[in-house]
């Protein structure tokens, strides 16, 4: 088993290695705590089978690892393993192709148990963030049929809503002034009858305009 851990921070390294000794015996883990040093590995000959991937690194999001991982080795299981639990982040994850989302503020045995649960098919996550998916659906409710109205560049906007982009990163994409993709933020929010980042990043993947 060929694993990657993607943590900027050598103790957590460290206990993560530890996480996959025990879920899954000896295992061959290459480590990297730079967004650089993953894509560096990601690029060598040889697929990972998983990669555990946190989130805020010092040179950028490890949701570009994500999406790059998925591009090249589609059979790699991504999990992302973080403290950040918010509804925007995790709808970003899961809209980017995660696999599975664990806080590392949980046990050791709750991360051990579902990592081990990945080969059978069911997605890690931890409760917390299982239950915030639960509700999170059932607060927005089902889909709003309305996307025909929204402009090209509206659903552009979407899209990197949904790679998880925050304003700023939107506009530099577009090479457009961050005060017009605010506009655009708000036309697309009012269109679709939401009102948080969570919610749009939902609709982007719905719509498919997060893989474009």
């Amino acid at each position: 088993m060929r694993v990657l851990i993607l943590e900027d921070i050598a103790e957590t390294r460290d206990w993560l290695q530890g996480i996959i000794t025990s879920a899954f015996g000896a295992a061959d883990v290459e480590v990297a705590g730079m967004i650089r040093d993953a894509r560096q590995l990601i690029e060598t000959p040889g697929d990972f089978d998983l990669a555990l991937l946190d989130l805020g690194l010092p040179d950028g999001s490890g949701l570009d690892i994500l999406r790059r991982l998925k591009s090249v080795s589609p059979g790699t299981r991504c999990v992302v393993t973080t403290v950040m639990g918010d509804d925007t982040t995790v709808v970003a994850a899961l809209s980017a192709g995660a696999d599975g989302y664990l806080l590392k503020e949980n046990p050791g045995t709750i991360l051990i148990r579902q990592l081990q649960q990945i080969s059978d098919g069911i997605p890690a996550l931890s409760p917390p963030i299982a239950r915030r998916i639960m509700e999170h659906f059932r607060l927005t409710g089902p889909a709003v049929e309305d996307d025909a109205r929204l402009t090209d560049r509206e659903a552009e906007v979407l899209g990197l809503i949904g790679r998880g982009l925050r304003n700023a990163e939107v506009a530099r994409e577009l090479r457009i002034a961050e005060s017009t993709v605010a506009g655009y933020i708000k036309g697309v929010y009012r269109k679709l009858g939401i009102s948080t980042r969570a919610e749009a990043a939902w609709h982007a993947n719905r719509l498919g305009l997060s893989y474009r």
